[in-house]
């Protein structure tokens, strides 16, 4: 489960900053930004109910 979480930040990451770089993309940036927030809050609430 954690690595699965794990490549979800980085792909959303890596969206992120696609978005930034390329010019007209800036949705792209905060579709990964978002995606990347709700999977770190995601993560938080499966790792904490777990303990």
């Amino acid at each position: 489960m954690v690595y699965l979480i794990l490549v979800l930040l980085a792909v959303w990451l890596i969206l992120a900053i696609l978005g930034t770089l390329i010019k007209g993309l800036f949705w792209l940036a905060v579709i990964g930004a978002i995606l990347f927030v709700a999977t770190a809050i995601w993560g938080w609430l499966q790792n904490r109910s777990r303990t």
